[in-house]
Formats: structure tokens, sequence, C-alpha cells
């Protein structure tokens, strides 16, 4: 019994090798390069002019004076002759808002850090029920 069997094709023979993967080549890889570059510098420049708030705020503690009453101890930072104003809140065990006011933070006094621009401030919130927490929810500067 005789069986004539032809022979089995191999992929690479039907569909052709796979071509190597080719480097990027003369001015494509220089505009690659150049794109890069342009995207580095533009990183550069962007956080250069937004890296640093005019202003920011630093939580220190909070004491929770019953159902009524809270005191938030914070710390801010800005420029010595700026005038800022910081919402202070105190918060419930379901982050409920409680408590909010806005303070006003003056130009620097006797209380500041060695370059003057840091200030400690305690505030008592009053609440409409007893928080469990508090702090600063945002600060900014007042023209």
């Amino acid at each position: 019994m005789s069986t004539d069997h032809a022979p089995v094709p191999r992929v690479a023979n039907r569909y052709g090798a796979p071509k190597p993967p080719r480097a990027a080549s003369g001015p494509r890889r220089w505009l690659i390069w150049a794109v890069l570059a342009v995207a580095v510098v533009a990183t550069g420049i962007f956080s250069l002019f937004a890296g640093t708030p005019e202003v920011s705020s630093k939580d220190v503690g909070f004491r929770i004076d019953g159902p009524a009453m809270a005191r938030v101890d914070y710390e801010v930072t800005k420029d010595p002759e700026a005038t800022a104003q910081c919402a202070v809140q105190v918060l419930n065990e379901s982050y409920a808002v409680v408590g909010w006011t806005v303070v006003a933070i003056p130009p620097a006094g006797a209380e500041t850090d060695g370059d003057g621009r840091t200030t400690s401030h305690s505030t008592m919130v009053r609440t409409e029920s007893e928080g469990v927490t508090g702090g600063v929810n945002a600060c900014w500067l007042v023209d």
C-alpha cells in the first residue's frame, strides 16, 4: 500500500519569514528626539510657574469640645505681607461637614517662623452636631 503524501509547507514558506523590526532612521529619528526635547522643556517651564502655590496650609491638630464646639490648630505659609483667608471645617464620622468658618490670616506678625512665611493659628468652630475631626479645607490670597 503506497501513500503519496504531499510535502507539508512550512509557515515561513507559505507566508514569508517575519521581517526584523527596523529602528527609526535618519530624519525620523531626529524628529522623535526633537519632539521629546520640546516635551521636556515644556514640562520644566510648566513646573517652574505652577510648582509653588502662593498660599498653603498644614493641619497641626484639633480638639472636640462637645457637640457644639471644636478647636482646629493649623499653620499657614504665604508671603509675609499678604492677607489670606482659610476655610476651616469640622467633620463627623460620616465625613459630613458639621461646622465651617472662614478665617482671615493677616500679614505676618511676631508668631512667624524664621523667614516670616509660616504662621500658627487656632480657630474655634461652632458645630451643629459633634464632630470627630477638624482641619483646613482651603486657603486663598485676598486682593
